[in-house]
């Protein structure tokens, strides 16, 4: 059995390693059994985020529908599309991760290909976030789907 990735003091070569995928994100968190270690996980996900790019923290890049401050960005290569993203809420920027494991480094029919009620319910979310939260993760994944349609071409 895998352990998850959190431990109490981590050393600085962790942070300088590649965010885990989202299959791995997903076993983590299913090896988790109560609630306030999957939100230590959710936040420990968010500090793993690269360094937001000052210039893309505007009102071009911020998303709508979230109560707390959200802002996307995306690096389109021509094949793939990835994505960079930051909240000034913790948890927050924990759900900014999880999507970023989730969409990043996909073209974009793949992205729209997505289901991301099936993808997202083995962490059951929607049972353990409060409304603005739940309504926020919408918003963000209705924002990457957005991008992802308008990169494809699809209105």
């Amino acid at each position: 059995m895998r352990l998850p990735r959190i431990v109490a003091f981590t050393p600085l070569a962790y942070y300088l390693t590649p965010m885990a995928s989202f299959d791995d994100i997903r076993a983590d968190f299913e090896f988790l059994d109560a609630w306030d270690e999957r939100y230590k996980y959710l936040i420990d996900l968010g500090r793993e985020l690269a360094p937001y790019p000052e210039a893309h923290r505007d009102d071009r890049h911020k998303v709508r529908g979230c109560a707390s401050q959200v802002w996307l960005y995306v690096k389109d290569d021509g094949a793939t599309l990835s994505f960079k993203g930051d909240s000034d809420a913790h948890i927050v920027k924990g759900l900014v991760a999880l999507l970023i494991a989730l969409y990043s480094g996909k073209s974009a029919a793949d992205i729209l290909a997505v289901d991301p009620a099936a993808a997202l319910a083995p962490f059951d979310l929607k049972d353990h976030l409060t409304p603005q939260r739940s309504n926020g993760l919408h918003s963000m994944v209705n924002r990457i789907r957005a991008i992802a349609a308008e990169k494809a071409g699809e209105d």
